[in-house]
């Protein structure tokens, strides 16, 4: 016969056993609808994320897909002008991008050099100056934005990055969204009109001149979005050889514009 010990012992296990499986489930069910955590592996959306941080997105935003398809169960509404979103790159279904969204469908967007126009309306731009790297935090670079552009006092600092002092910062706005953008010396192109297809996003990085984007590849089908950006969880800094060499400890917790 079981002794009563012995007894207690299989209802421990089995309480345990329950509570790790319910762990499972609603951890499982959370990634798949609600939101997921991507990092950050490339500079083309400096200034605005960088190498090494570490984000959350919302997947549940736009809808309800079937985990691991492109279908939709529940379809609440299609990414505005101006979000930063995270998509399944069109050319490779195994790679996410992260990217922001500079054309809906039926827009007509045209392309001049770092000049953006969509509607045939240029995209308001505001050149910000950089004050140099923060004395009191050598990973941090100052910027003044323009009182001019009064969506600007948000933005006073970005981290630094290889070869910064190389780029210009501008704020800009698409839709209701303002965020910071880089451009360098490099014209990507020249007079170039798009007009976006249904059921189709064009997408740019901020890092304007270092940016593989719709501009190269082509358009982001709705089906391919996995959800919008919301804010920074961790964000590591990496020395040359990649190995990690610290935490930005100020970027913890900061939304994505």
């Amino acid at each position: 016969m079981t002794s009563p010990t012995q007894k207690k012992k299989k209802s421990q296990i089995r309480e345990y056993a329950e509570a790790l499986l319910t762990a499972v489930l609603i951890a499982f069910f959370l990634r798949a609808f609600v939101v997921e955590a991507f990092k950050i592996p490339s500079g083309s959306m400096i200034p605005t994320l960088v190498v090494g941080d570490h984000i959350f997105v919302n997947k549940f935003i736009y809808g309800i897909r079937i985990p691991l398809t492109k279908k939709w169960l529940a379809h609440f509404k299609e990414p505005k002008r101006g979000e930063t979103i995270v998509f399944i790159y069109p050319e490779n279904p195994k790679l996410d991008f992260i990217k922001r969204v500079v054309g809906v469908p039926g827009d007509k967007i045209r392309l001049d050099g770092d000049d953006l126009y969509v509607n045939g309306e240029k995209i308001r731009t505001q050149a910000v100056q950089v004050k140099g790297i923060d004395p009191d935090n050598s990973h941090r670079i100052d910027l003044i934005p323009d009182e001019n552009f009064p969506e600007g006092e948000n933005f006073t600092e970005i981290p630094t990055y290889p070869d910064w002092t190389e780029y210009q910062v501008f704020l800009e706005q698409l839709g209701e969204h303002t965020h910071l953008k880089q451009e360098g010396s490099f014209d990507f192109v020249r007079n170039r009109e798009i007009e976006v297809p249904p059921g189709k996003l064009f997408v740019m990085g901020d890092n304007r001149d270092n940016s593989r984007d719709s501009r190269e590849w082509g358009f982001v089908p709705l089906e391919n979005v996995k959800g919008r950006a919301m804010f920074i969880w961790l964000s590591l800094r990496h020395d040359p050889q990649g190995k990690i060499a610290g935490v930005r400890w100020d970027r913890f917790g900061q939304p994505i514009p």
